[in-house]
């Protein structure tokens, strides 16, 4: 007599031991089987002969008691749908764990937004080494140091986890409102144009399919269509005479670091950048001849600072105490930081204890001596080579006269009405 095959059921499942069969479900769960492994983990497959190749094939279903026995049913049942259509469940499934490691593949090879940037910054901006080679960057060390600030501070900051290529316009917008929201319009404007620069170096490489758009470029567009405005108004922020003897009368006792004040009185004798004295070096001064040696300008052009009397007494006092830069930290001897003028200024205005006159910033001392200029009647070309302005047209093709001999008498002169408005 045969023996009558019953139904699978959790109990007779449970008590399974590695040396029994497999078991068997019956009638419509016919092809459920579940086997035991020495471990005692026991596996619910699905075994059937492939309408495909007619040969018998085997596919997991899942362990038993993560997945009930019920489930295990109901999952038979898919599986015998894909079957009677005609289809191989097995081949299919070893298809799609193909695709899906292809998929994950992809997705691990997938750049994120501070890959993207820090692709553009140590590829392109800085400099880098190949093979013991240093290889120049696209700016130099000071805009290279700035551009990976402006970078990180904000878009890293805000969408350096997100995979690049799922960045949206939306997204971009709303980062940039974001900065302009706490009234930082030229920073808002930096990111943006520098984020849309790194997007465009991938792009470039080929780090992103073919169809892919560029989402801060579409954020650019955007945002000049909603007229949003990432510059700064034109400055136009000059000392009046009456103001500038206020200020040089003011300047001594205010709350200015020494190191500032030196910087902010040298800026007013030369009408160089801020940013351009705060780098100064000793080895650029020639103090018989009364010139500074400007090698790093914002035009790129070198060209020699003429200094006046007073600037030169003052440089002869002032290298008594300082090493190779003339304006250093006292606490880590390198250059002090230009932004560092302006923070002070923002915690004087906090703290009340500003000249009270309209409100100024570092760079409008250096408009206040071409300005001034002017008013004692200096020649226009004089008071923009005073300045190292790039003259243009075909004025800066031909003439290229560099008007020292002119600088140095009208900076003289400067200096002399400045020392006219200081009350002793």
């Amino acid at each position: 007599m045969l023996k009558e095959r019953k139904s699978l059921n959790a109990a007779t499942i449970k008590a399974m031991k590695h040396k029994d069969k497999d078991l068997s479900d019956i009638e419509e769960n016919e092809g459920l089987r579940v086997s035991c492994a020495k471990a005692g983990t026991k596996t619910f497959c699905y075994r059937y002969k492939s309408p495909i190749t007619n040969k018998l094939c085997q596919i997991k279903i899942g362990r038993f008691p993560s997945i009930s026995l019920a489930d295990a049913r109901v999952k038979l049942q898919e599986l015998k749908v894909i079957r009677n259509d005609g289809r191989c469940p097995a081949s299919e499934q070893k298809i799609a764990k193909k695709d899906k490691a292809i998929i994950e593949k992809k997705l691990s090879s997938r750049m994120t937004v501070a890959d993207v940037i820090e692709l553009y910054l140590s590829q392109y901006i800085e400099d880098r080494t190949v093979d013991g080679k240093v290889i120049a960057g696209a700016r130099k060390q000071k805009g290279q140091d700035e551009t990976r600030r402006t970078l990180y501070c904000d878009a890293v900051k805000e969408l350096g986890d997100r995979y690049a290529e799922d960045v949206t316009r939306k997204n971009i917008v709303n980062m940039i409102m974001g900065i302009v929201e706490r009234g930082s319009n030229v920073q808002a404007g930096n990111v943006l144009r520098e984020f849309n620069a790194a997007y465009e170096y991938s792009i470039g490489l080929e780090k992103f399919p073919d169809e892919f758009a560029n989402p801060a470029l579409l954020a650019k567009n955007s945002l000049r269509q909603a007229k949003v405005r990432l510059t700064s108004k034109r400055a136009t922020r000059v000392f009046s005479d009456r103001e500038l003897s206020k200020f040089l009368n003011w300047l001594p006792s205010s709350a200015f670091t020494q190191t500032q004040k030196r910087i902010l009185r040298f800026t007013l004798w030369t009408g160089c950048r801020t940013g351009e004295v705060c780098e100064a070096e000793w080895n650029d001064i020639d103090l018989n001849k009364a010139t500074w040696h400007l090698k790093a300008t914002k035009t790129d052009v070198e060209r020699y600072v003429q200094l006046s009397k007073q600037a030169i007494d003052f440089l002869r006092q002032l290298r008594l105490e300082t090493g190779k830069y003339l304006f250093p930290s006292f606490k880590t001897k390198l250059p002090i930081q230009q932004k560092a003028i302006t923070e002070q200024a923002w915690l004087m205005r906090r703290d009340e204890k500003m000249l009270d006159i309209e409100h100024w910033v570092p760079h409008d001392l250096r408009r206040t001596v071409r300005t001034g200029l002017s008013r004692l009647k200096c020649r226009n070309e004089v008071a923009e080579a005073v300045l190292g302005h790039a003259r243009s047209g075909i004025e800066g093709t031909y003439d290229l006269h560099k008007y020292e001999e002119d600088c140095k008498e009208w900076l003289q002169k400067w200096a002399d009405h400045m020392d006219e408005l200081i009350t002793y």
